[in-house]
């Protein structure tokens, strides 16, 4: 179902805005409204530095968040030259780059190695014992969890959370054009019964949550994304655009009546807030985006007929159609079955990854690349895909409290591995260097922070602008500089 937040406020006809903004049964931009007005103040506000490569060189972002965690060593850092029980079953492959290579199970990927970076130093510690939700919240909102149980996991979303990267983008830079602004899909996050953590606005408010796109079955059933409602996105039937346009009509009457209420609201503009909400349903931009019927079966064969590779290509058309940001969930829980959806590869790694999970993300990820490429959207579009961890360089070993099999890996935030590409990002190059063992940083250890800073900084928003806490208290957007190498 798609998923959008809203308030309730009534209107002049006895109706929410709610109501009156319905698209099949869903609001398009019910949004608190001084928060959404106040989108554009900011955007315009922010302070460009001239200096720094990079800034605003991108216009957009796609993060595929691989959400479980998946093997850096079996996938982008390759160790042959490791103890058996270190590299694993995997042979590594030359790439279209001389010196990067990938694993055997990415053949597809290394073909498409000359448009994307590989950050091979990933680093951070955790405070206590790590699992699944808490490094979630580290990698998204760039802030370390302080409500930790003794198992690793957090609490559930809370209004007092730090906002999902996505939602500060879209705080500081709406979109061009009458578009959702930020789209999750096609599930959301979760360990166990934590849902949604590190997925929302938090103390930004509900204003800024992400557009949510998660279709019945997605972790399970390969046709999921062929089973959106398109109609869901379309006028109900009941809503003719000529009867949205007389309570628009009826709005702008009944303000200029009232004008103790309209000096009360002068600053906050509604006629440019229904103007724009209008725009945004009448203009059938977002229907068409969501409608992957509209791609040849040459395409969606190319990226894959899953739903994670479905759900990476309408990334790709969400993006084209003017959304800001758009995060890609890999279509499990964080801590599911390796053997039949997750990357969470306790109880066994390598035939899930040869067999499941890798086939997928070579197809989707390497599709995105090379069509984005061509489509001339890489050169404004920062692609990131990314987990909340590595896994463990040994085999067998325990390192979050969980049970492993003997080709089992464990939870590993000490070192593993990012894919960069887009936004100016200079493409085709390593950076940063694991050690031997693929167990630590050997050159320019990154914390997610820095990622964090770079997109920020790509996207022309400066990292260290000043914002509040959910407190009021102020402190830089985030505590990280942005990777100026990589430029």
């Amino acid at each position: 179902m798609l998923s959008i937040p809203g308030n309730h406020t009534r209107d002049c006809d006895g109706i929410t805005r709610r109501e009156l903004l319905r698209i099949g049964g869903s609001s398009i931009l019910g949004l608190y409204l001084p928060e959404f007005l106040a989108l554009e103040a900011k955007a315009s506000s922010i302070a460009k530095p001239t200096d720094k490569p990079g800034f605003g060189k991108a216009k957009s972002v796609i993060l595929i968040f691989l959400q479980g965690g998946p093997s850096h060593i079996d996938i982008w850092d390759p160790k042959p030259d490791a103890p058996d029980n270190i590299r694993g079953e995997f042979k590594p492959i030359r790439t279209n780059v001389p010196g990067i290579w990938l694993t055997e199970v990415m053949p597809l990927l290394a073909k498409q190695m000359d448009k994307a970076t590989l950050i091979r130093s990933v680093s951070y510690t955790p405070n206590g014992l790590f699992n699944h939700t808490a490094a979630m919240y580290q990698m998204l909102t760039g802030e370390q969890a302080t409500d930790v149980s003794p198992s690793g996991q957090l609490q559930p979303p809370s209004p007092a959370d730090y906002p999902n990267v996505g939602c500060r983008v879209v705080e500081f830079k709406p979109p061009d054009v009458p578009m959702l602004p930020f789209v999750m899909l096609p599930r959301p996050l979760q360990e166990s019964n934590v849902i949604g953590k590190a997925g929302n606005a938090g103390f930004l408010g509900r204003a800024y949550d992400p557009y949510t796109l998660y279709p019945p079955n997605a972790d399970t059933d390969p046709n999921a994304m062929d089973k959106i409602q398109i109609a869901d996105l379309q006028l109900a039937n009941e809503v003719t655009r000529t009867r949205m346009a007389k309570r628009v009509e009826l709005r702008k009457l009944i303000d200029s009546g009232m004008p103790s209420l309209e000096k009360a609201v002068s600053n906050y503009q509604l006629d440019s807030y229904y103007e724009k909400a209008l725009g945004l349903i009448l203009s059938g931009r977002a229907r068409k985006a969501f409608d992957l019927k509209e791609e040849p079966d040459k395409v969606r064969d190319r990226y894959g007929r899953h739903v994670f590779g479905q759900s990476v290509l309408m990334a790709r058309r969400l993006i084209e159609a003017g959304t800001r940001f758009v995060q890609v969930n890999w279509p499990s829980v964080a801590n599911g079955d390796p053997r039949v959806t997750a990357w969470d590869t306790h109880a066994a790694n390598f035939g899930p990854l040869r067999n499941l999970h890798c086939p997928k993300l070579d197809s989707a990820l390497s599709a995105l690349l090379e069509d984005m490429h061509q489509r001339g959207l890489l050169e404004e579009t920062m692609v990131i895909a990314i987990g909340e961890f590595g896994r463990s360089p040994r085999l067998g070993v325990s390192t979050s409290g969980n049970s492993n099999a003997p080709d089992g890996r464990d939870h590993w935030p000490y070192c593993y591995t990012a894919l960069i590409a887009g936004g100016g990002i200079r493409p085709g190059q390593v950076y940063g260097k694991s050690d031997s063992t693929g167990s630590s940083p050997a050159e320019n250890p990154v914390h997610p922070r820095e990622i964090l800073a770079t997109m920020y900084h790509a996207l022309g928003i400066p990292p260290d602008t000043v914002v509040t806490n959910y407190l009021g208290q102020p402190r830089p957007l985030v505590s990280g500089k942005p990777i100026l190498g990589l430029f």
